[in-house]
C-alpha cells in the first residue's frame, strides 16, 4: 500500500511514543518505589533536550527483562546533583507502543539553570543527567558543540566523550546521520569485526521496518562514550539522511529500492523512532522539524530540514555533458532553476522572517549540508569521478592517484600565477582554474536559487550569519556570498559557514587515498583544495572530531577539534591539528 500525505499525517500524528507533561512537584515519592516484581534495566542511559527559557525534555529507555505489556516510570528534577532542591517528579506508563521509551517535557522551570534529573524503576535508579535553560535578557556569552555522521561499525564514539568533557556548553547541536541504515556488509565496516562494532545478529541488515530502526538506535545507545555526551549537556537535533536512508529527498532516496517496500512508510517508521528515541519536543506532523531557539538577546539558533519536507530529488552530473560549453551552461540553468526546493517556500519563509525579526546578534543556521560554494576545476571532478568508480569497483587506482596529484600540483601553480597577476598566464590555462561546477549535488550547490534567496535576505536585514553544517564528514569553514547575478544583493558578503567533522564515518581521506600517516602530503592536498574553491577558507580531508562555537556581542569563534583515530580503544586529541577561525560582529568576513 502506497500512503497518501492525509494517511501520513494521520499515521505521523499517532506514533509519538510516550510523552509527559511535568508541570512541577505532583507528590510522587520517589523513594518509596521499592515494588521489584519487575526485573528491568537502564540500559540506554539519559537524555536531555530541546530546552527553552523555562522547560527541558528529559529522556530514557527502561529495558524490561522478561515480556510485559506496561512499565511504570518515576521521575525527578531538581537544582542540586543530590536531589536536596526537588522542582518536578511524577510517573508514568512506558510499554512496547513506545518501544519503552519515555520522555517528560519539565515545564515552568527558572531560566539559565543547570537542572539535574533522573528516573527510577521497580528498585532500578537510572544515571543522573543534567541540562540547563536557555538564558533571557542580557548574556555575555553562549556556546555550542556541534557534532555529526556517527557511525558504530566504522569506530569508537571517542567524540562523544571528548564533548561530554567540554565545560559551559549551552548546547550539542547534533545535525544529524546520528546512525546509519547499513548492515554489517554496508559502507564503512570493514574494521568493525576487528573492533567488536559489528551489529547485534538481529539488525545485522539494512534497516527497513519498524523493529529495525527501534533495535539499530537501541544498539547506539548502549555506547558509553554517547550515553556521557548525552547525560552531559542538552541535545538540539535534526536529521539528515541516513536516519532514513542514504540521499533522502522529499519522495524517495538513492539507498532505497522497489523491493524495498513503499518509500513512505519506510520513512514513517524511520521518523517514528527517531521521535521516540531523541530527546526532542513531539510536533503535530514528525516531518515539520524545523523550530528555532533564542537565547536571550545573543543568538537565534535555527534547526533546519534539508532532506524531508521539501527537498527535490538530487541532479546527476551523468545528465550532462559538463566537458562542452552547452553541456555546461544547461547544468548552470539546472542547479539555478527557481522550481528546485531545499527548504521549501513554507520553511524558507519562516526563516526569511524570523532572522528580519530577530532582536538578537547572531542568527545561526544548524542544519546538514554545506552552503559555501565548493566549485572545482571541471579537470578535478572528472577526476575525482572516475576515481570514486574504480574504488568502487575495487580495481587498482594507482595510476589514478598520481594522475590526480600531477592535476593538482599543475593547477595550484597555475591559479598563484593568477593570483600574482602573472601576464604571461595563457586563455587557456585561466581556462583550466576557472571553469568550475559544484562538486557535491547533494549539498547547497545543487539547489542554488534557495541560496541566493537566503542569503539575500540575510543581507538586506543586516543580521550576521553563521551557518553550521555537517554531514561530508570533514572539516570547514567558507565566507557565505550572493553571486553577482542576485537581483536582490549581488555580489556580498553575506556570512560564515562553519562545518563539523564526522564522530566516526570516513571522509575525503578515504576516497582520495591520501596517506594519513604522511602530515605533509596531508598538509599540501588541504592547501592546494583550499586555493583551488574559491570561497574556501579552510579544510581538514583526514580526522575526526567535532566543533565548538562560541559567541559574545563582539566575535564568534570557531574552534575544531580532532582525535588521532578511531580505530584503537587508545586514543590521543590531536592538539596540532586543532583549528580556530573568528569573525567580528558586523563584519560577515572571517578572520584566522
Amino acid at each position: 500500500m502506497t500512503l497518501t500525505r492525509r494517511s501520513f499525517l494521520k499515521a505521523s500524528a499517532a506514533g509519538f511514543g510516550a510523552a509527559v507533561l511535568s508541570l512541577g512537584l505532583s507528590g510522587c515519592v520517589f523513594d518509596s518505589d521499592d515494588d521489584d516484581s519487575v526485573d528491568v534495566s537502564f540500559d540506554h542511559g539519559v537524555a536531555s533536550g530541546d530546552p527553552l527559557s523555562d522547560a527541558l525534555i528529559i529522556w530514557t529507555r527502561v529495558t524490561p527483562q522478561q515480556p510485559v505489556s506496561s512499565l511504570k516510570v518515576q521521575w525527578q528534577a531538581a537544582t542540586d546533583p543530590e536531589f536536596i532542591n526537588i522542582s518536578h517528579d511524577g510517573e508514568a506508563q512506558v510499554s512496547a507502543d513506545s518501544d519503552f521509551t519515555l520522555k517528560v517535557d519539565l515545564q515552568g522551570l527558572n531560566a539559565n539553570t543547570q537542572y539535574y534529573y533522573r528516573f527510577k524503576a521497580y528498585g532500578k535508579t537510572s544515571p543522573t543527567g543534567k541540562g540547563k535553560t536557555l538564558p533571557t535578557g542580557n548574556v555575555e556569552q553562549v556556546k555550542f558543540a556541534v557534532l555529526s555522521c556517527a557511525n558504530y561499525p566504522a569506530g569508537y564514539f571517542h567524540v562523544y566523550g571528548e564533548v561530554a568533557k567540554q565545560p559551559d556548553l549551552d548546547a550539542v547541536l547534533h545535525l544529524g546521520d546520528y546512525l546509519y541504515e547499513y548492515g554489517n556488509d554496508g559502507y564503512a565496516t570493514a574494521d568493525a569485526a576487528a573492533l567488536g562494532r559489528l551489529l547485534p545478529q538481529d539488525n545485522s541488515t539494512e534497516m527497513l521496518s519498524l523493529e529495525d530502526y527501534r533495535k539499530r538506535y537501541a544498539h547506539y545507545r548502549t555506547d558509553t562514550d554517547l550515553q556521557a555526551a548525552h547525560s552531559h549537556c542538552p541535545f538540539i537535533v535534526v536529521w539528515d539522511d541516513h536516519e532514513i536512508t542514504n540521499d533522502t529527498w522529499r519522495d524517495g532516496a538513492q539507498n532505497h529500492n522497489e523491493d524495498e517496500g513503499d518509500f513512505t512508510q519506510r520513512k514513517l517508521y524511520a521518523l517514528q523512532a527517531y521521535f521516540e528515541w531523541m530527546p526532542i519536543r513531539n510536533v503535530a506532523d514528525k516531518e515539520r522539524i524545523y523550530r528555532r531557539f533564542d537565547f536571550a538577546n545573543l543568538v537565534s539558533l535555527y534547526m533546519l530540514d534539508t532532506r524531508v519536507l521539501a527537498r527535490d530529488e538530487q541532479l546527476s552530473f551523468a545528465d550532462f555533458d559538463l566537458a562542452s560549453a552547452p553541456g555546461q551552461a544547461q547544468f548552470a540553468s539546472a542547479i539555478s532553476s527557481s522550481s528546485r526546493a531545499l527548504l521549501g517556500s513554507e520553511q524558507l519563509t519562516w526563516l526569511q522572517d524570523g532572522i528580519m525579526t530577530s532582536d538578537c546578534q547572531w542568527q545561526v543556521l544548524a542544519q546538514q549540508v554545506l552552503m559555501t560554494k565548493m566549485h572545482m576545476p571541471v579537470e578535478v571532478l572528472q577526476l575525482l569521478g572516475s576515481l570514486q568508480v574504480a574504488l568502487a569497483s575495487g580495481e587498482d587506482t594507482s595510476a589514478l592517484l598520481t594522475q590526480a596529484n600531477a592535476l593538482f600540483a599543475e593547477l595550484a601553480q597555475i591559479k598563484t600565477r593568477i593570483l600574482a597577476e602573472d601576464p604571461t598566464v595563457s586563455a587557456n590555462e585561466r581556462a583550466r582554474v576557472e571553469t568550475k561546477v559544484p562538486y557535491n549535488l547533494d549539498a547547497w550547490d545543487g539547489y542554488a536559487y534557495e541560496r541566493e534567496m537566503l542569503l539575500a535576505s540575510a543581507v538586506a536585514a543586516q543580521k550576521d550569519l553563521v551557518v553550521l553544517a555537517g554531514d561530508t564528514h570533514n572539516g570547514w569553514a567558507g565566507q557565505l556570498r550572493t553571486d553577482a547575478t542576485n537581483p536582490i544583493a549581488a555580489n556580498q558578503a553575506a556570512g560564515v559557514e562553519f562545518a563539523t567533522a564526522s564522530v566516526s564515518s570516513p571522509g575525503l581521506e578515504s576516497y582520495l587515498s591520501l596517506n594519513t600517516q604522511d602530515p605533509q602530503a596531508v598538509a599540501q592536498i588541504e592547501q592546494v583544495i583550499t586555493l583551488l574553491i574559491d570561497d574556501l577558507t579552510y579544510n581538514n580531508l583526514v580526522d575526526r572530531g567535532y566543533l565548538t562555537v562560541t559567541f559574545t556581542a563582539e566575535q564568534a569563534q570557531a574552534q575544531w577539534h580532532y582525535i588521532n583515530t578511531v580505530k584503537d580503544s587508545n586514543y590521543q586529541v590531536l592538539s596540532t591539528r586543532s583549528k580556530q577561525l573568528s569573525v567580528n560582529a558586523g563584519s560577515r568576513q572571517l578572520i584566522s
